[in-house]
């Protein structure tokens, strides 16, 4: 298979390598270089397969903050 640089420097991953390695959109991958030969590996994020299984209500950054801050202060006295 083959991908041609474009003048930004940017390739198009091939669809059967795509469907091969499952990426998505916004998913990462990896370039390693060993003896002159170039891998690319996705980026192992496993902790995804559980995005959106947990529901909770919208929070309240300024109290979160304000939260964070009084435990950091309680830590450091």
């Amino acid at each position: 298979m083959k991908s041609k640089i474009t003048s930004k420097f940017q390739i198009t991953i091939p669809r059967e390598i795509r469907d091969r390695l499952n990426l998505r959109v916004s998913d990462a991958i990896e370039w390693k270089i060993k003896k002159n030969r170039i891998f690319v590996e996705p980026v192992n994020r496993p902790f995804l397969k559980y995005k959106g299984s947990i529901k909770i209500d919208a929070g309240d950054i300024k109290e979160d903050i304000l939260k964070a801050r009084r435990m950091w202060i309680l830590k450091n006295k």
